[in-house]
């Protein structure tokens, strides 16, 4: 595998590099202290200045104004995107409206695209996806209680569903609701678009995450569905096909997270450097000390492991597709969760009290991330995947 970066695409990661740190990290303090809708102007302008560049939207299908990049083009971005939780959004990648948007461009009917597609492309709007059930295992999403049952003139859905990602301003939802109870397995949901203004959608609450993050598109929602009907054509794809969506939805979107994730650890990394070369203990200062130094080489030469493993695996994916690359994937899901968390905890540690505040970005980091180890499957899920490909034929 050639690891190197061509030179046109090292100018765009040092363009992106650059409009994140004169337009984005300059507003996480206001984000932290007034909240992201006090907030939403300054994040236009940010947005403005990213399109002007000509990065808005690079996940984004060609036809839709995208660029066009490999996955793991699109990983190396997300990198550099994700130094910030700002970051993601002012360039157009957001979740879950990324995903949405593939699913809409792969799957919708012309109508969708036109109705829902096109806005979320422009930025206009935003989505969420309904797919988590609190009554049910999301590792599981072949088990769901949520239910589409089918009209003469429609659709009608009832069920309960929650970590519904970024609900406060999204005008409609994509949602996987049971059609074929007596169905196989992993036939028997389907997808839905469901407007979050239909009579019967009811937003329960905002989740915010160990106190953070209640608002905006750092929410995480609870909704129920009572007697939400919908007409013949919110059916987004083949009846009986929700889990195969889903899961060609999640799945780049977890090369995507892993090189999210990393770029938190680069610029925890980066706090953690900066605080131990400029916190003075009267006798020196924090850098001075072995343990300070340990844990600044370690987390350097684990973010550099993981990257390289990241990218490997999108590699095996491009030249062979998901499914062969599925054991890869899996691992690095808890790799880099659990080596991203690390990195954040020794920052927090090496700034002290102050790490604890919302003084730095650490603390949001520290409360927001913690989830990286659950969505998207749990770290045991993953490892077992990875246990059982190896066992397989020492079993046999």
């Amino acid at each position: 595998m050639d690891f190197s970066i061509p030179g046109p695409f090292q100018q765009k990661l040092a363009s992106c590099r650059t409009l994140l740190d004169e337009h984005v990290l300059p507003l996480e303090p206001r984000l932290f202290s007034e909240g992201y809708f006090k907030l939403q102007p300054a994040l236009d302008k940010a947005r403005d200045a990213v399109r002007v560049a000509g990065l808005y939207g690079p996940v984004f299908p060609p036809e839709l104004g995208g660029a066009g990049l490999s996955l793991k083009e699109l990983g190396l971005l997300s990198k550099v995107m994700g130094r910030s939780p700002l970051g993601h959004y002012v360039f157009g990648c957001q979740a879950p409206d990324a995903g949405n948007i593939e699913v809409l461009h792969e799957h919708g009917t012309d109508a969708q695209k036109e109705q829902y597609l096109a806005p979320l492309v422009r930025g206009d709007i935003r989505s969420c996806f309904c797919m988590t059930e609190p009554d049910n295992a999301g590792s599981n999403p072949t088990v769901l209680s949520t239910t589409a049952d089918e009209t003469d003139d429609g659709w009608v859905l009832n069920g309960h569903k929650w970590f519904s990602t970024a609900h406060d301003g999204s005008r409609f939802a994509i949602v996987m609701a049971v059609t074929e109870p007596e169905g196989p397995r992993h036939g028997r949901a389907s997808m839905f678009i469901v407007p979050t203004d239909a009579d019967g959608f009811e937003h329960v609450r905002n989740i915010p995450l160990f106190g953070h993050g209640g608002e905006g598109f750092f929410s995480h929602s609870e909704v129920k569905f009572h007697d939400v009907k919908v007409p013949k054509d919110a059916l987004l794809g083949p009846r009986g096909a929700g889990f195969l969506i889903a899961q060609q939805r999640l799945g780049p979107g977890r090369i995507h997270h892993c090189m999210r994730w990393l770029g938190i650890a680069e610029r925890a990394l980066d706090l953690m450097i900066e605080r131990a070369a400029t916190r003075s203990l009267g006798d020196g200062v924090l850098a001075d000390k072995q343990q300070v130094q340990m844990w600044i080489a370690e987390s350097k030469a684990e973010i550099d492991a993981a990257t390289w493993s990241v990218l490997a695996a999108a590699d095996k994916v491009e030249r062979e597709g998901f499914r062969a690359a599925r054991v890869e994937i899996s691992a690095i899901k808890y790799l880099v969760a659990n080596i991203m968390l690390g990195v954040v905890d020794r920052a927090v540690q090496v700034q002290g009290a102050r790490g604890l505040t919302d003084d730095t970005v650490l603390a949001f980091f520290y409360a927001h991330e913690r989830g990286a180890r659950i969505y998207d499957g749990p770290d045991e899920v993953h490892k077992l995947v990875v246990a059982k490909s190896l066992l397989k034929g020492a079993r046999a």
